[in-house]
């Protein structure tokens, strides 16, 4: 048995950082698109469709016919604090080649789960409840908070579905239906009261196994886990380890639950797999690399503030001096090469002062090497020329403070 501690509550459960991070970006630079998708004639239109498909497509397990599985989805409601009218149903046979797996449909008040394969042959008791539970926790997820999080996921469903998208809307799609799965995970944790008939229900579905070993398993995902690098590369779901050590690290509190979750599925922050939220953190840390060139008064050149105000329009130089700044994720290392390349091209008659500046700089953030490549084969700067550069780096910049500060001669 695996020793979970009294600690699956229900108030626990609260939308993950990057939902609401989400939530919040979507509402305030998409309000025309938002207000569409929340608009109660699009939600009523879904509703509709919905329950057509299910009775077209689906045997319902009404409650009269299957008292215990109804039992149990209403034990799973309760413990979730969901007040919704379910309805069950299976699904047939043909539809998912045999697999097990359990999915949902919410319409305002009403919560429809579908059920497929023979789940209800293989799962007992509290695995059943996790299993209801995780797709509730979905019900749940979709209605606080004035039904946000359903907008945003019709939203991003739409715009993935559109071929016109950006690769950042495409990105921010999966992250979200990522996040959505170990939200609904920890659900299940809650719907079942424990940790263990949850990982045992997940595992079952995912291996059409009858009896599995929890703590063998959760041993074997502290093992994969273990790898500093892992990302998954689930589309919609992350893969069963990742979420098994995701729910044993909430359901004990640990304190790097939230923050190795993340590490989980989103990865560090690369230029090639941005999603809109990774847009902003990319143009934040933009922002703070030209504000740290440019801090110095004497590299404050009409040529450089005039591109600097290419990349942002509003920009101004700080006004005090910055904090030194924390090297950026590899991922962006090229990236802000090529940038601080730009900005040593822009004022050739600065000469190697802003090569001098820049050269600290990219050693600050962590992208010194390819910045010297770049400044050797975009600019066609001798080698011999840019080690002497930064050997002399300190003093060209001491003297260009000096004559900089020196009244003008009269």
């Amino acid at each position: 048995m695996v020793d979970t501690p009294p600690a699956v509550r229900l108030q626990d459960l609260t939308p993950l950082p990057y939902q609401q991070a989400l939530a919040a970006h979507l509402q305030a630079h998409e309000p025309e698109v938002w207000h569409w998708a929340a608009s109660a004639e699009a939600r009523e239109a879904h509703a509709s469709a919905v329950r057509t498909a299910l009775l077209r497509n689906s045997y319902r397990l009404d409650a009269d016919a299957h008292p215990d599985l109804h039992a149990h989805a209403q034990l799973a409601a309760q413990r979730l604090g969901v007040t919704a009218r379910i309805t069950l149903y299976q699904a047939p046979s043909g539809a998912t080649n045999g697999a097990m797996n359990a999915a949902i449909h919410c319409v305002p008040g009403e919560a429809h789960i579908v059920l497929s394969g023979p789940l209800l042959e293989r799962l007992q008791g509290p695995e059943l409840q996790a299993v209801l539970g995780h797709e509730l926790a979905h019900y749940l997820l979709w209605e606080r908070d004035s039904g946000i999080y359903h907008v945003v996921d019709r939203m991003l469903h739409a715009t993935a579905a559109d071929p016109r998208a950006d690769a950042s809307h495409l990105q921010a799609a999966r992250r979200f239906a990522l996040y959505t799965e170990a939200f609904a995970d920890r659900g299940a944790c809650v719907a079942c009261g424990a940790l263990e008939p949850a990982v045992s229900a997940l595992i079952k579905v995912e291996t059409g196994l009858t009896q599995v070993n929890v703590a063998s398993y959760l041993a074997q995902a502290e093992e994969i886990c273990a790898d500093p690098t892992l990302q998954t590369r689930g589309t919609s779901h992350p893969e069963v380890f990742v979420r098994a050590r995701a729910m044993r690290l909430w359901t004990e509190r640990q304190h790097d639950a939230e923050d190795w979750l993340a590490s989980a599925l989103e990865g560090p922050l690369d230029l090639g797999t941005l999603d809109m939220l990774g847009q902003q953190r990319v143009g934040a840390l933009t922002r703070g690399a030209i504000a740290q060139l440019l801090q110095r008064p004497f590299l404050q050149s009409a040529s450089l503030l005039a591109h600097a105000r290419r990349f942002f329009p509003d920009f101004a130089p700080p006004a005090s001096a910055m904090p030194p700044p924390e090297p950026v994720p590899a991922g962006l290392h090229d990236y802000l090469a090529s940038v601080l390349v730009d900005f040593v091209a822009a004022d050739p008659e600065l000469d190697d002062i802003t090569l001098a500046a820049a050269l600290g700089l990219a050693e600050a953030l962590g992208c010194a090497e390819p910045f010297e490549q770049r400044v050797v084969k975009d600019l066609r700067f001798p080698k011999r020329s840019l080690t002497r550069v930064k050997r002399e780096a300190t003093a060209l910049l001491d003297k260009a403070a000096t004559s900089h500060t020196q009244p003008a001669a009269v």
